[in-house]
């Protein structure tokens, strides 16, 4: 008996249009949220176009809830940016949130102890420089060890993030404010020592100008520079680096240097630009939820954005959901994770062409 051979075939992409990839993107959130429509009518039996309004509303509703999704938006694309090179390199760093805390701890140490001392824009400046460097520092200990003895990496950067947690109680301890209420408070709230100025009268944009710019200064490198190649080359293979005569060991602490300094960064625009205090939630998750959307973007910085901008979307519109329909804001997590879903499943189609099998053609 013949077997029966399929209706369809899949085939490799050689190449893909950017036009393409936007469409085939387009359809899978259309169709996720046809889904969640259904979903929605199931267990709460409420107008999923209601829902939809209001996480629209809760997201982008006013002028103040804009500009908050606006922030949370860049400080989760900053570190997706950040733990792009050291995922080029198939270094899993999953300590992005102990070097989003070292950077937002030597922030806050600043505030302190040189507010009222330097001029407001040194000691900014000093706050960038500083968190940059915590950061660094924060990557390359788990480099080091991974480049001398191959130690595991994930383990290692994981078991960073307890340590820096560890490091900013102990901080909190010194800095509480008022004394016993185990905070640190708003840092100088009166005098406004280290917050990030405004401009244009907004208090986010010089956030939002930070972190395009290292976004595009990241995007160059990876896709222009030599560093970038080396990136590419020792993720791909290590020995085919080594014979190509790359020093592979120098590749992974640079990297690494790199990565852990855009996120100790990021800690820096949490602390000086939107939240002005320190606690042990300042990451608040983000290092864990950069991951997704730097994978879920292949790399790529432009859709790094519109998956950080959907995802605090949906984040913001949470609230709103909640107070409108009394649902529990993790209904707004189902929603997410459906499309999320979607979007993770259309990089087949990105990948690889369905077509249909003409009559009498050999598999």
């Amino acid at each position: 008996m013949q077997n029966k051979e399929p209706l369809f075939r899949m085939t490799k992409r050689s190449q893909i249009s950017f036009g393409m990839i936007v469409l085939i993107h387009l359809i899978a959130l259309v169709l996720a949220l046809i889904v969640c429509a259904v979903v929605i009518v199931l267990i709460t039996h409420v107008n999923p176009l209601g829902v939809y309004s209001a996480i629209y509303e809760g997201a982008v509703g006013n002028s103040r809830r804009f500009w908050v999704t606006v922030r949370e938006t860049v400080v989760l694309l900053l570190i997706a940016v950040g733990l792009t090179p050291a995922f080029r390199m198939r270094f899993w760093n999953v300590g992005a949130e102990g070097q989003i805390l070292m950077g937002g701890m030597i922030s806050a140490a600043l505030m302190i102890y040189c507010g009222g001392k330097l001029p407001n824009f040194l000691l900014i400046l000093a706050m960038l420089l500083g968190s940059i460097l915590a950061g660094m520092i924060w990557g390359l200990i788990p480099a080091y060890f991974k480049a001398k003895y191959n130690t595991n990496e994930t383990l290692f950067t994981l078991m960073m993030n307890y340590v820096a947690m560890q490091l900013v109680n102990y901080a909190i301890c010194f800095w509480e404010n008022p004394k016993g209420s185990n905070t640190v408070g708003i840092i100088n709230k009166k005098t406004n020592f280290g917050w990030f100025p405004s401009i244009a009268g907004n208090p986010y944009i010089l956030n939002v100008l930070i972190v395009l710019a290292v976004t595009l200064l990241m995007s160059w490198y990876l896709r222009r520079s030599k560093q970038g190649f080396e990136i590419a080359v020792v993720g791909s293979s290590q020995n085919t680096a080594r014979y190509a005569g790359i020093n592979v060991k120098r590749v992974i602490l640079r990297t690494m240097a790199i990565s852990g300094a855009i996120c100790g960064l990021a800690g820096s625009i949490i602390v000086g630009g939107s939240s002005h205090t320190l606690s042990t939630s300042t990451a608040n998750g983000r290092g864990f939820t950069a991951i997704i959307v730097a994978w879920m973007s292949g790399f790529n910085p432009l859709f790094m954005l519109i998956i950080s901008g959907l995802l605090i979307f949906m984040q913001q519109g949470a609230i709103q959901i909640a107070t409108q329909f009394k649902l529990n804001e993790s209904f707004s997590d189902i929603i997410t994770g459906i499309i999320l879903f979607f979007l993770n499943g259309c990089e087949f189609f990105i990948r690889y062409k369905v077509e249909i099998r003409k009559k009498g053609e050999e598999a």
